[in-house]
């Protein structure tokens, strides 16, 4: 009965020294990285990168619109969205009946012309003959004058009437050549090596081509997309063409796709008041994971520092222009040793949003005293907005 009454009162013992020894540690820990109620950050290695961020738009870097030439009633449409199809390969036929009479017509007042000048052209040997006599008998005062200029004139009318006949021939062979191809364009065509993507009107639906040429699909190369980025007015002295860049898609995940800037178009877009610059960003897609239209999260390395050391930016007090050199930018800094402060000066390269590149007057292991609204985080791997790491 003693030992049962006893255990309690031990086991209280113990849980109270327990609980001593746990306020001591958390303690402990807390002086690691508090002092005096200070925030303390230790100096290590990280990689800084300077990003230029956008929203973009992904779309076949080639791609044509495959129209209509002439008006008619789509009577066959042999390639659909997400077919292949090859340069040369028929996408559809328009009714070619209204076309084939045209040319039959073409064809028949042609045929007419030229037997019509046949007939000219004897009754031009004719009358050329008949000068000839004429001539002759003149010399001989066997007719009179005006019959011989009568010759002269039925001689000249014929072979006049020829050069017309030969005229509207060469006018009713254009008409037939211009028919014949307008016959021809019933029939539609690819013109690049590509797949589908769009499709602008279904089989016996009536297409208009009189004022603008109507699109009946698009063809596009899928194996290379293009990032149409638009990037603020502010941020477009950064960029340059050949420049590296990345960029994710809702719902990638982790994975990202590397580009390189393809060019800078010159003139802007204002949206809003807000002036925004097209930056073009070829990127590979043979395992088609990428589709026109996706929305992409741009980000362009302006430049990067890795494996450097790194200093929280909310610790560096204020600049100090007497210490600037070509290295880059002096800042104050303060640097806890035990329970005192020094003020030191550090000189800072790249710097994005969180961290900045230490470029002398720091050593790895330093503890820096931060504000207390600075809260210090591991710079491994961050970039400016959040960017996933190279």
């Amino acid at each position: 009965m003693t030992f049962s009454r006893k255990w309690p009162l031990a086991l209280g013992v113990l849980i109270l020294a327990g609980g001593g020894l746990w306020a001591f540690m958390q303690s402990s820990e807390g002086e690691a990285s508090k002092t005096s109620g200070r925030s303390i950050a230790e100096i290590s290695t990280g990689t800084i990168e300077d990003m230029v961020t956008a929203q973009g738009k992904l779309e076949p870097k080639e791609y044509v619109d495959v129209g209509a030439q002439v008006s008619g009633q789509i009577k066959t449409l042999a390639a659909e969205v997400g077919d292949t199809v090859k340069n040369g390969d028929l996408i559809a036929e328009i009714d070619p009946e209204v076309f084939m009479t045209k040319v039959a017509a073409d064809e028949s007042r042609l045929k007419t012309l030229q037997a019509q000048r046949t007939q000219q052209l004897a009754e031009t040997v004719s009358a050329r003959q008949k000068l000839k006599r004429n001539q002759t008998l003149i010399k001989d005062n066997a007719i009179s004058r005006e019959v011989l200029e009568d010759a002269e004139t039925a001689a000249k009318v014929s072979e006049a009437q020829v050069a017309a006949l030969d005229a509207q021939i060469e006018e009713a062979q254009s008409t037939l050549e211009g028919d014949k191809a307008n016959l021809s364009y019933t029939k539609i065509y690819a013109t690049m090596d590509g797949t589908v993507v769009s499709q602008s009107v279904r089989q016996g639906q009536t297409v208009n081509a009189n004022q603008t040429a109507p699109v009946i699909v698009q063809v596009a190369n899928l194996d290379t997309m293009t990032v149409k980025a638009q990037v603020a007015e502010a941020d477009i002295m950064k960029l340059k063409e050949g420049m590296k860049t990345y960029f994710t898609t809702l719902g990638s995940g982790a994975r990202r796709w590397n580009g390189i800037v393809r060019q800078i178009l010159p003139a802007p877009e204002v949206i809003n008041d807000v002036v925004l610059y097209n930056v073009l960003v070829d990127v590979d897609n043979k395992d088609r994971q990428l589709m026109s239209g996706m929305s992409t999260q741009m980000f362009f390395v302006a430049a990067r520092a890795e494996n450097v050391l790194t200093v929280p930016v909310g610790a560096l007090n204020k600049p100090v222009p007497a210490q600037d050199t070509e290295q880059g930018q002096a800042y104050q800094v303060k640097i806890a040793a035990g329970a005192d402060t020094i003020d030191k000066v550090v000189i800072v390269g790249l710097m994005d949003r969180s961290f900045a590149e230490v470029k002398s007057g720091l050593s790895a292991g330093d503890k820096i005293i931060l504000p207390a609204a600075a809260a210090p985080k591991s710079s491994q791997g961050m970039g400016r907005m959040g960017g996933p790491r190279l």
